[in-house]
């Protein structure tokens, strides 16, 4: 009975955090066209990605430390924070494990941000995106249930939100007004030094 209550809070987790990562993502990709109505102002935007990145990372985190328990995989702590180190599947948790990684960066230098440098933070801000990829192909290359109806209708509705904010993304920007993309350009330019929005809040 434990070790499937452990398993079960293994893959909720792990799942839990995968949505909440692509909410990350979402809210990035379509941030810097101001997306926003009069009754969600911006900053409301920037709270909710800054938020949902620190959830994952609560639920990442919750994911992590039952999987190391559980007798079924023996992962290990070393495994855990090392890509490829696990006998379990070592591929595919190497991958989750890279993907943590990246996660873990973007967090450690959005705190020091003011004194890495905006170029700096922004580069590590961007590569960190390549963690939603890594996330989802660790869930369907590690997880038990990754063939399961409900686990494949998940994936499909992540990949399907991230598709769908980069594809309104590239639409916004061709089919922009030069002063809109002028606006486009300068608020990616400018980055968070130029307002008092929190960190991953504006891209």
């Amino acid at each position: 009975m434990t070790d499937q209550v452990l398993w079960f809070a293994t893959r909720g987790a792990g799942s839990v955090a995968l949505v909440m990562l692509t909410g990350v993502v979402v809210l990035g990709v379509l941030s810097v066209h101001r997306w926003q109505t009069a009754g969600w102002p911006r900053f409301l935007t920037a709270g909710l990605h800054r938020n949902l990145a620190l959830l994952s990372l609560v639920f990442l985190g919750i994911h992590i430390v039952t999987a190391i328990v559980d007798p079924f995989t023996s992962l290990g702590l070393a495994a855990a924070v090392i890509p490829f180190a696990s006998s379990y599947r070592p591929l595919w948790v190497g991958i989750g494990v890279i993907a943590f990684d990246l996660l873990v960066a973007l967090i450690g230098t959005s705190l020091v941000r003011a004194r890495l440098g905006y170029r700096s933070w922004r580069a590590v801000h961007w590569l960190a995106y390549g963690a939603w990829p890594l996330a989802l192909s660790h869930g369907i290359g590690s997880g038990s249930d990754a063939t399961a109806p409900w686990m494949l209708a998940l994936d499909v509705a992540c990949i399907s939100a991230v598709a769908v904010a980069m594809l309104t993304r590239v639409l916004l920007v061709r089919g922009g007004s030069p002063a809109e993309l002028q606006q486009v350009v300068a608020a990616d330019a400018a980055g968070p030094a130029a307002g008092s929005v929190p960190w991953g809040g504006r891209r």
